[in-house]
């Protein structure tokens, strides 16, 4: 079709409202009891739907997604039924959503976790949904059963607000940079256990074999990811990330051109800090050239097929393949 040819769109400067608008600030310090305790309610309904949903390739079946609101399971199946789950971020409400009409919800204010699975299992059975979770959380030290969980209690709407607006801005440039790429493709997508937002890439080949169910079934080929994540732990504070999976010989000393990014040693990821990018002319900018950057570098070492895998965005030379190297002369 005419104009269809692939194309990097123009990202335009943005204001100072407009970051504010929509890459706000996000100080861990600030919001880390409600970023806790908002990971553990996350958890409990990404795993209602990991429970009533057919396993996908890479878990991705487990995900939730961003939305015009907050975070969505979309439709989960139950008995010919159809129902949702939603974290709505600007009236802060929890809503469950049935296909035979039924809406119903709760207040988001500060709770412990052991309350709020108490309400949200209350809310099920009220629309006849009845289901079974493992109540331990995962991804965390130490970790709290849900149903047994008062220490974790907090919630303040402006930044669970804050980080809907990032997820959303993200969600949309991380759109952009997967429209690139021919071959198959995560959708963009939320993963509750380690509360980060992704988009994967694969080159078509397995990986070698892992250990674990989790790691095997998520890591069986070979796959190059990018995403943003709120911090936590050495990283204090919010950052995009990018790895490859298994990763190549010399991915870590490869030159990445955004000058705030670096290479985590421990983590094996480069890092973009978040509060860099709203420093940037044009934040979506600067994040797909760092999302592509990252991809070019793991890709050419490992010998990707660019060719067959990659559009060419605005002219850019595709990731180097085996079909485009010629021998040495």
């Amino acid at each position: 079709m005419e104009g269809r040819e692939q194309r990097t769109v123009a990202q335009p400067p943005a204001s100072k409202a407009m970051i504010e608008r929509h890459w706000p600030a996000l100080p861990l310090e600030e919001w880390e009891d409600t970023y806790h305790t908002l990971h553990m309610w996350v958890q409990i309904v990404g795993k209602i739907r990991l429970a009533l949903t057919p396993l996908q390739n890479h878990w991705w079946n487990v995900a939730l997604y961003v939305n015009t609101r907050g975070l969505t399971t979309s439709p989960i199946p139950y008995q010919g039924r159809a129902f949702e789950i939603q974290f709505d971020f600007i009236d802060h409400r929890l809503e469950l959503r049935t296909s035979d009409g039924q809406v119903r919800g709760f207040a988001l204010s500060p709770k412990s976790v052991a309350a709020f699975y108490r309400e949200l299992f209350s809310l099920l059975q009220g629309a006849r949904i009845e289901v079974q979770i493992n109540p331990k959380p995962q991804e965390i030290p130490n970790p709290i059963p849900f149903d047994h969980d008062q220490k974790r209690a907090s919630y303040d709407p402006e930044y669970a607000n804050r980080l809907w607006r990032i997820l959303l801005s993200t969600d949309l440039v991380l759109q952009e940079f997967r429209s690139r790429f021919l071959g198959k493709s995560s959708p963009v997508h939320f993963f509750w256990g380690s509360f980060d937002l992704c988009c994967t890439r694969f080159s078509g080949r397995s990986a070698p074999p892992r250990k674990g169910i989790i790691t095997s079934e998520a890591y069986s080929h070979e796959c190059s990811s990018v995403g943003w994540w709120p911090g936590g732990g050495n990283v204090r504070g919010p950052a995009f990330y990018a790895y490859m999976a298994p990763e190549p010989a010399g991915y870590g000393e490869q030159a990445i051109p955004s000058r705030a990014a670096f290479y985590d040693r421990n983590l094996h990821e480069f890092l973009l800090p978040y509060d860099e990018v709203r420093k940037a002319k044009s934040p979506a900018s600067e994040i797909l050239e760092f999302a592509q950057s990252a991809y070019e570098a793991g890709a050419n070492l490992a010998g990707w097929d660019g060719a067959a895998l990659e559009r060419t965005p605005n002219g850019r030379k595709p990731a180097e393949g085996p079909a485009e190297r010629r021998p040495a002369s």
